[in-house]
């Protein structure tokens, strides 16, 4: 997949998930969090007023620290499909 068809996919389904109104594992929403922070290029604290939650994003932010920009755009398209849209 070239990188604009990979951007667009990516769009599509931070779109997705943005608008998905059931809830979530906190697990997916950890891992869509780092994939999503890495995606973007934003690598700036966690910001949630408690420190528990900021541990969480620091620690799923740290597994997932070695792959690549564009690794972590498929590996959201590819966890969203999987686990969200799986109907």
């Amino acid at each position: 997949m070239n990188d604009t068809a990979l951007h667009k996919k990516f769009e599509e389904a931070v779109a997705y998930v943005s608008n998905y109104t059931s809830p979530l594992p906190a697990d997916l929403l950890l891992k869509l969090y780092a994939y999503f922070k890495i995606a973007n290029k934003n690598y700036n604290n966690p910001g949630s007023k408690t420190p528990l939650i900021n541990a969480f994003k620091a620690n799923a932010l740290i597994q997932a620290q070695n792959i690549s920009r564009n690794e972590a755009m498929q590996n959201y398209i590819d966890l969203v499909n999987k686990e969200i849209r799986k109907n």
